[in-house]
């Protein structure tokens, strides 16, 4: 007979809101612990997946990674100063990360930008000119 406390594959897709085949990778991962299995071959899981598996998607949710969840995860077995310490320092490297990301983006916001402007000066003319951009777009071509 099986344990009232297990959790079939399914059960655990539905309650959490992911597919079988993502708690398959979590698990190949490392994310998830490997699960057991019945006699005749389906996983199991303890109820504490579910709060594992909604752990990992709010994670990804604020932009971490597998990879860097599979490290906050792993912070989880030791104490609370060294695992802060840990948490502490991946998220210095997500924070670098961004700003990089947020040098490009303001980057291509003021190529944007220039162009736009030149195609207004073009639309605010009287004279039938070829767009710019494109014209530029084309030269880099």
């Amino acid at each position: 007979m099986e344990d009232p406390m297990t959790l079939r594959i399914g059960e655990v897709a539905t309650g959490s809101g992911v597919t079988p085949d993502a708690l398959r990778y979590y698990e190949r991962l490392g994310l998830l612990p490997r699960a057991r299995r019945t006699s005749s071959g389906y996983r199991v899981y303890g109820p504490a997946v579910l709060d594992r598996v909604r752990f990992i998607k709010q994670a990804q949710a604020h932009g971490l990674t597998l990879a860097e969840i599979r490290e906050l995860l792993a912070f989880g077995d030791r104490g609370g100063r060294d695992r802060c310490r840990n948490v502490q320092r991946l998220l210095g490297l997500k924070i670098a990360e961004l700003d990089r990301r947020l040098a490009e983006l303001q980057a291509f916001r003021q190529t944007l930008q220039r162009y736009f402007a030149q195609c207004q000066r073009v639309l605010g003319g009287s004279v039938d000119a070829q767009c710019p951009v494109v014209v530029e777009l084309e030269k880099q071509a």
